[in-house]
């Protein structure tokens, strides 16, 4: 049988190294917190709004055609992405406008493309 080359054979454990993770690890809250974020951003649609916002605020009526739909969808997808803390809006009259909820959704996606390029990159 041939060995996994992601399985460690040692059986030394390193315990400080583990106890201070352990020590430090957010509560299972956090992460059910961390993993519904990610959730979230894990939608083409949303990811397509989050890009175009990092530009400008918009209005439902300018995304729909940046996107190519309806603005009923690009409203359903807007309040998913308002109920979870990645966009917020401000009314104008009859308009809505939306922008991206503050500096770290900005971060998390510029970070991550740039990751998705890096390691795209890598493999040409």
């Amino acid at each position: 049988m041939p060995k996994n080359e992601f399985t460690c054979d040692c059986n030394a454990v390193n315990t400080q190294l583990v106890e201070n993770i352990v020590e430090n690890m957010p509560d299972e809250k956090t992460f059910d917190s961390l993993a519904g974020f990610y959730k979230m951003l894990g939608d083409t649609t949303r990811c397509k709004i989050i890009f175009a916002l990092l530009s400008s605020e918009m209005c439902v009526c300018d995304l729909a055609n940046v996107l190519s739909m309806s603005k009923s969808a690009v409203s359903h997808q807007l309040g998913k992405m308002k109920s979870n803390g990645v966009v917020r809006c401000r009314r104008n009259g009859k308009e809505v406008y939306y922008s991206l909820d503050d500096e770290h959704i900005s971060e998390i996606f510029t970070v991550t493309a740039e990751h998705i390029r890096h390691k795209k990159g890598e493999k040409e």
